[in-house]
């Protein structure tokens, strides 16, 4: 077994040095059976929480549930702050949520039986000895999630707890014991007294798992999902026309699972999966012609309709939200131009175009095809990038056209473009010299030139910019591999 970090044992130490009993509890003695690094600590003991800061003056106390969070000195973030609980038992729990009533608990084992699964209700010892009522140690190597005790129970008392045992399912590529999957499907309403805070916290855990697919699949076969997500079961076994080789929802979830491969943000794995959420409510026909017409534009209501039920953040509801409506942006190589690809940047945000493209791949993944960027999507970048360049003008000298009228003391005319041609075409020679101290005393040489060699300078300078732009040009392509 993995040894404590110091910071822990040394929480033990005090304790047991003071005559209580200690214990390292729940998630992190699961994770250092299974070889993970924990991501906290907690630990239970028969000391009360007075106790508790007596010894560690360093915390703070602020809940009902007998729980001290001591601050450390260590620089490892999963250390800095170590929670400590006293046994307790829960009483009759109200909302499905939190215990009407806590109380003392006597030992280990009566305070591992509150717990919800068996991997979460091991406790260990400063030795090294691992206490283990509900064969935790078993289900770990079986790769099950179990309740303790009766799982129907376990739910009533908490509903969130049905989410939780399908994110860990997710998380550890577990399945779900056959009596605790049972009492889910059995409980699954229940889910409707839990806040819709609580709900997304534990949907985006979901999300973010390496499995996070099959805890969509888990979440509708348990039943759970239709108090989460019900939208999203529109589209199953729902068809789609000959573009698709995959039902509504089949695609969704393909769409999302390339996200995950890719390790893509929380804001594009929730547009991949819910993209085409509005196809079902406006499908014509059947067959290899049916149609979504407009299914984007109805898909942005439905979507900012769940991301606000979720209490998702503003600034999320909005991304997702223009992600899915500009999802079927057109690209045909031939056919888009440098002034529609600026309307779709102005219209989607540039800081959103990148996530957006991220979201056009995982939607050609979720549609059965084998390239997630083909030629046509690598043409677009090109495109983009090439439209997002500041065009080589005169409007990138640190002067102007009044500036040199000033200058010169002359009207304005074809000497002042042709001065402004030959500055630019230094200044993109040398970067160096765009400042005033070099232009200013370069702009009355050029206006003491002939008017022939001024204009034949200009021209020079002319055909320098287009070189220049066509390097440029072609730099972007082959950074895009198009032609």
């Amino acid at each position: 077994m993995e040894k404590l970090p110091n910071e822990v044992k040394n929480t033990l130490g005090t304790l047991q040095g003071k005559g209580f009993q200690a214990f390292v509890v729940g998630g992190c003695v699961r994770d250092i059976l299974i070889k993970r690094t924990p991501e906290d600590w907690d630990i239970a003991t028969n000391a009360t929480p007075e106790e508790i800061q007596k010894l560690f003056p360093q915390n703070f106390y602020e809940n009902k549930f007998f729980t001290v969070t001591i601050q450390t000195e260590s620089s490892d973030p999963t250390l800095q702050d170590i929670e400590i609980t006293t046994f307790r038992s829960d009483a009759k729990y109200g909302d499905r949520r939190h215990p009407e009533k806590v109380e003392y608990a006597k030992t280990i084992e009566e305070d591992l039986s509150r717990r919800d699964f068996t991997m979460n209700a091991i406790a260990l010892t400063l030795k090294g000895d691992l206490i283990d009522p509900f064969e935790g140690q078993k289900d770990l190597k079986k790769k099950i999630i179990r309740a303790v005790g009766i799982p129907e129970e376990r739910f009533q008392e908490d509903a969130l707890r049905m989410m939780r045992a399908v994110r860990f399912s997710a998380t550890l590529g577990f399945g779900l014991e056959k009596d605790t999957l049972k009492a889910i499907q059995e409980n699954a309403a229940l889910l409707k007294e839990i806040s819709q805070e609580r709900i997304r916290d534990e949907l985006v855990k979901i999300l973010m798992a390496p499995r996070a697919v099959e805890g969509l699949e888990t979440l509708r076969e348990t039943g759970l999902l239709q108090y989460i997500l019900p939208e999203l079961l529109e589209g199953y076994g729902v068809t789609q026309n000959k573009h698709h080789i995959y039902t509504v929802w089949e695609h969704n979830l393909y769409s999302l699972q390339y996200a995950v491969k890719m390790n893509w943000p929380l804001d594009v794995r929730l547009a991949s999966f819910l993209h085409d959420i509005a196809k079902p409510r406006v499908k014509q026909g059947e067959g290899a012609d049916s149609t979504f017409y407009g299914h984007e534009v109805v898909g942005t209501k439905v979507t900012s309709q769940i991301l606000s039920r979720l209490k998702f953040s503003n600034k999320d509801i909005e991304k997702v939200a223009t992600l899915v409506r500009y999802h079927m942006f057109y690209y045909n190589v031939d056919e888009v131009s440098d002034a529609s690809v600026r309307r779709l940047v102005r219209n989607v945000g540039v800081e959103y175009v990148e996530d957006l493209l991220k979201l056009r791949m995982a939607d050609r993944i979720g549609s059965g095809v084998p390239k997630a960027e083909p030629y046509k999507l690598r043409h677009f970048r090109y495109l983009l990038e090439k439209v997002a360049l500041d065009p080589l003008s005169p409007k990138m000298l640190q002067i102007n056209g009044n500036d040199l009228m000033k200058l010169g003391d002359i009207p304005a005319g074809p000497a002042i473009g042709q001065v402004l041609d030959v500055l630019l075409s230094e200044i993109l020679e040398d970067p160096a010299k765009n400042t005033k101290k070099y232009l200013e005393p370069r702009v009355k040489e050029l206006l003491l030139l002939k008017k022939e060699e001024l204009e034949k300078l200009s021209v020079k300078a002319r055909h320098d910019r287009e070189q220049v732009e066509t390097r440029r040009d072609e730099m972007t392509k082959q950074k895009y591999w198009v032609t």
